[in-house]
């Protein structure tokens, strides 16, 4: 596979809903620009037989497009997401609609990157709209996925890249709970207090 050299791989404003992407083939990344948001998906591995030769060696390590697997699960939430947005973010409480609109505002002085508002929506979206939008199927999907391991413990994971802003995304869901707690102390949907679990990672040299 040939290497392929990108200039510039910064293709979308980090404030704005991505609309833009290098283009993937079956031999990998190349530095063709195509509209469009790339959906969320992972790479599948694939284990190495125990005795090949060379040339089995460099087929395995290769990108192909049949080894992609999309996170429908995922991709599904993030159009119902989108779609509640451009909507006007209705059926929400009062103090979360506050909240959206003061993250949301363009002219603050240290504007949100748009993964971070994302992040918030889909948690502000799975806890007080999907049900009364007939997406009760979001709850029931990551119920059904937390079985699979660790029945009884829920939890919902959002994954973001690093630089991200992940410590400010923490902050703003402990105001959206603590805030809409204090509005309304008999809402079993906000808790008062909210554990972080943070691991840090290390690699070894």
């Amino acid at each position: 596979m040939s290497q392929v050299v990108i200039e510039n791989p910064i293709i979308n404003s980090p404030f704005d809903e991505p609309t833009r992407q290098f283009r993937f083939t079956d031999e990998g990344i190349t530095n063709e620009i195509v509209d469009g948001r790339r959906i969320s998906s992972y790479f599948v591995p694939i284990a190495q037989p125990k005795k090949k030769g060379a040339q089995q060696r460099v087929l395995d390590t290769e990108w192909t497009q049949d080894r992609i697997e999309e996170n429908k699960l995922v991709n599904d939430i993030r159009r119902r997401v989108a779609l509640w947005r451009t909507g006007g973010y209705l059926g929400v409480t009062p103090t979360t609609a506050r909240l959206i609109a003061y993250w949301t505002d363009t002219s603050r002085e240290k504007e949100l990157f748009f993964c971070q508002n994302e992040a918030l929506e889909t948690a502000i979206y799975i806890a007080e709209v999907a049900k009364k939008y007939g997406d009760a199927w979001i709850e029931n999907d990551i119920r059904a996925a937390n079985d699979t391991s660790n029945p009884g413990l829920p939890r919902t994971a959002f994954k973001m890249a690093t630089g991200a802003g992940k410590t400010v995304v923490m902050a703003m869901l402990i105001a959206w709970h603590t805030l809409n707690k204090f509005a309304n102390p008999m809402d079993a949907r906000f808790k008062y207090s909210l554990p972080f679990v943070t691991p840090g990672i290390s690699h070894g040299g």
